[in-house]
């Protein structure tokens, strides 16, 4: 996934580091109910509105009271600052949305989604459609991507076991391929810990729902509100379930009208790694989660990105190119030099967790797509005469656009 704020300039405009602020002015939408103050409300998905008369009479106090407390244009500002940093553009959250609203999304059954199941299996679902409905899963994505910043304390994983990993493979991206890097932070994406105090998670509720500065009070209180509902369930265990921090994704301002200040970065949450090691992937496909990323910098760089006009063939260009760029580095003898056949044999199963989004703008491409692309760029690095020598990333590229039409024709079989 990548998104810079020069596709968003529509929706919103001139964002600000202020809290409050930060989403100033949000075009109308009128496909958006007012928000919900009352209990005059009838769904739980986004963009719509939420029926607290349905709820246990406590959960039912508490919803009402949060939504009381809330700016007349809360939902508005959410969606626009979904649409302006990408929240909801990668494949990952796609899939975790297939679990909370399956009826609005055609996915088979695969590892991943099985799994995310299980994440939620025996909760409480009136306080988790309730948070779903205030884009509070969206909160840990907020914080990495707004508030985070790369630091020698940072750690990976739940319990830090892909730090020294992920870190060294930032450091030999960098190094690998010829583009201005220096600045590309890799930061990381945690739940407990956004979800330990109001003090922490106001600044992140601030800037969701367009509270200002001034009204810290009211952010406060809503925060307190939204940790007390998550904590009504073990099952969340106190945001530190997966469920919250199953993303990673690519970010920048580059080209961009009204820069936020928020800079190039990498984000990778502890739950897409607690994922990939609950499926048998954690092997490599965190590295390959991490190279892919990397390749979106390379994109943004270089200027690759292109019209993506938003349809899926123009955002498959773009996630096929990335995969092409990870896999290039992940098996070159100067990049992570990766076994080839162990590589893919391992990317063929992570390609496997699927990308349902077969018709949306966020489109990433078939299993059998990215797999033939990824086998297509560890043989540019493999059949290479000289073992030593990095392709230009401008050269490697026109490398994939020729082959491009091959990686993405038919291949159904009768």
């Amino acid at each position: 996934m990548k998104k810079t704020l020069a596709w968003a300039v529509t929706v919103v405009t001139a964002a600000t580091c202020t809290l409050g602020a930060a989403l100033p002015a949000v075009a109308a939408d009128t496909t958006t109910p007012p928000a919900a103050t009352s209990a005059a409300v009838t769904s739980a998905a986004p963009g719509s509105t939420f029926d607290t008369s349905r709820l246990s009479p406590d959960l039912k106090a508490l919803a009402d009271q949060a939504l009381a407390q809330l700016p007349a244009d809360w939902q508005q500002h959410r969606d626009a600052a979904t649409a302006a940093f990408g929240i909801h553009d990668t494949q990952w959250a796609a899939l975790r949305d297939s679990v909370i609203n399956p009826g609005d999304y055609q996915c088979e059954s695969n590892a991943l989604r099985d799994y995310q199941r299980t994440l939620l299996q025996g909760a409480n679902f009136e306080p988790l459609f309730f948070l779903y409905f205030l884009g509070v899963f969206d909160m840990p994505t907020y914080d990495a991507l707004y508030f985070g910043s790369e630091s020698k304390s940072n750690t990976f994983g739940v319990n830090g076991e892909y730090t020294n990993e992920l870190t060294s493979e930032s450091k030999d991206l960098k190094r690998f391929w010829d583009i201005h890097s220096d600045d590309i932070q890799l930061v990381p994406m945690h739940g407990r810990e956004l979800f330990s105090s109001p003090e922490r998670l106001a600044p992140v509720v601030s800037l969701m729902y367009g509270i200002p500065e001034e009204n810290r009070k009211v952010a406060l209180g809503l925060a307190s509100l939204i940790i007390h509902v998550i904590n009504l369930d073990p099952v969340l265990q106190g945001g530190d379930n997966p469920f919250f921090t199953l993303n990673a994704f690519a970010f920048s301002e580059k080209g961009a009208p009204h820069p936020a200040g928020i800079g190039d970065r990498i984000v990778m949450g502890d739950g897409i790694l607690e994922a990939m090691r609950a499926i048998g992937l954690g092997t490599t496909a965190p590295r390959a989660i991490l190279a892919h990323e990397f390749g979106h910098h390379v994109q943004y760089e270089d200027d690759l990105i292109g019209d993506r006009d938003g349809t899926p063939e123009g955002s498959r260009r773009v996630e096929l190119m990335a995969d092409a760029y990870g896999t290039y580095f992940l098996t070159h003898s100067r990049g992570e030099a990766l076994n080839a056949k162990r590589l893919l044999d391992s990317e063929k199963s992570f390609y496997q967790v699927g990308d349902c989004a077969f018709s949306s703008p966020g489109h990433h491409g078939t299993p059998n797509q990215r797999f033939a692309t990824a086998s297509w760029a560890a043989g540019v690095a493999n059949d290479a005469a000289n073992q030593g020598h990095i392709l230009p990333s401008l050269t490697f590229d026109a490398l994939f656009e020729t082959k491009l039409p091959d990686l993405v024709k038919p291949d159904a079989t009768n």
